[in-house]
């Protein structure tokens, strides 16, 4: 990898530690406070929320009709998703040990807190619900597949690809032969840290 590719990747890597604090310092703005797992808002702000929200036969009425009739689709998909879930966590339950991997703590990435928001009746919590865990065991299982790949194969592709993982850009350019074995190595120690290689 030249210097200026990363150089680049070092700023990006800045710009997103930047960000994700950003973002975490932004709630104290919208009058909440996490306290453990609960997210409380201010009175005021419970109020209106409740005000806010439709019924359950507004809500019905209003809807869009397309919704409900796919409704049974979207939900079928629960199955694939729970056994993908189940092989997944199995797999690096015994295997990321073997190798010495950092585990993927899956409450990282499925969290569950829009059941707090007052404005939403409970249909539309378990439409938020369902959605949390779908993207959250999506952003899950990426990032143990990175960690696998990082692992045995972390070497780019020759072509382009669309929406690849973070640990993709510090991977070793295809071709990139001198020395393979001692920057393999290399890069299966930094998964025992559960690190992006920032270097």
């Amino acid at each position: 990898m030249n210097d200026r590719i990363q150089q680049l990747l070092n700023q990006i890597t800045a710009l997103e530690d930047d960000l994700r604090t950003a973002l975490s310092e932004q709630p104290t703005t919208m009058f909440f406070q996490i306290k453990g797992k609960r997210v409380e808002f201010e009175q005021s702000i419970k109020e209106t929320h409740r005000r806010l929200k439709r019924n359950f036969f507004r809500w019905l009425i209003t809807d869009r009709p397309q919704n409900l009739i796919t409704g049974p689709i979207i939900y079928a998909m629960i199955i694939p998703l729970v056994i993908t879930d189940l092989f997944i966590s199995f797999y690096q339950m015994t295997c990321f040990p073997i190798y010495g991997i950092k585990k993927v703590r899956r409450a990282d990435y499925v969290v569950f807190d829009r059941q707090h928001l007052s404005y939403l009746n409970f249909i539309e919590k378990f439409h938020c619900t369902y959605c949390a865990y779908g993207t959250g065991m999506i952003a899950y299982i990426s990032e143990i597949v990175a960690r696998t790949e990082q692992y045995f194969c972390p070497i780019k592709h020759a072509r382009k690809m669309l929406g690849t993982h973070a640990r993709y850009a510090r991977f070793l350019e295809f071709g990139e032969a001198e020395n393979y074995e001692a920057k393999l190595e290399q890069y299966r120690r930094i998964l025992s840290k559960d690190k992006i290689d920032r270097s």
